[in-house]
């Protein structure tokens, strides 16, 4: 399939070329939950973590002799009852990364890029490469785009002034191809693809 290329000005300037296996294929919710579940859970830190017993520093001696208090019996200081105690059955460091194929992680971007194709928020820009980096000059330029919430993709390199124009403009986002990933294309309204990287992506995708 054929989709314009325009400029920042948003006139066509030529046509480009996507491929249907890419570009063109039926989205899957469950594919795509797959992809974005696996994403997620590869971010989680799981650095989250509570004291045992054996972990809270002082004396383990026995509070009060066991009977002839009128109270109840008592252990040590530190136990899970006690206030300021050890906390039971608590979180612990553990990795929360979850198995998923290549082949389907791949299915699951290909499917991204095809729903933001087939819901007309795919845009085709002939090069992201600014004169100089304005933030102003860059505002004006997506609001000739209507764009409010997009993901930006250069190819191998992002240009500085391009970079640097975006990087206060909120709900813009700028991705080199290689970062490009299934969360980030859902979460923005509009796909915004540069010619060099509709190359780079089908390069990548094979």
């Amino acid at each position: 399939m054929q989709i314009d290329i325009i400029n920042f000005d948003g006139k066509a300037v030529g046509k480009a070329d996507l491929v249907d296996t890419i570009f063109g294929l039926e989205p899957r919710a469950d594919i795509l939950h797959r992809v974005v579940t696996w994403q997620r859970n590869k971010a989680r830190a799981g650095t989250h973590k509570v004291k045992t017993v054996s972990d809270i520093t002082g004396s383990s001696k026995k509070m009060v002799k066991q009977k002839k208090t009128g109270r109840a019996r008592q252990g040590e200081r530190f136990n899970v009852h006690m206030r300021g105690g050890a906390v039971v059955h608590g979180p612990h460091p553990r990795d929360h990364a979850t198995e998923l194929p290549k082949k389907i992680r791949a299915l699951g971007l290909k499917m991204a890029l095809s729903s933001k194709v087939k819901d007309g928020t795919l845009l085709v820009i002939d090069s992201e490469k600014v004169a100089a980096a304005k933030t102003a000059t860059m505002v004006k330029h997506l609001g000739k785009l209507k764009l409010t919430n997009a993901l930006f993709v250069g190819a191998d390199a992002i240009d500085a002034n391009f970079k640097k124009s975006t990087a206060n403009i909120p709900y813009i986002d700028v991705l080199p191809t290689m970062g490009l990933n299934v969360l980030d294309i859902l979460k923005h309204n509009n796909l915004v693809l540069t010619k060099d990287a509709i190359a780079a992506i089908e390069k990548r995708l094979g």
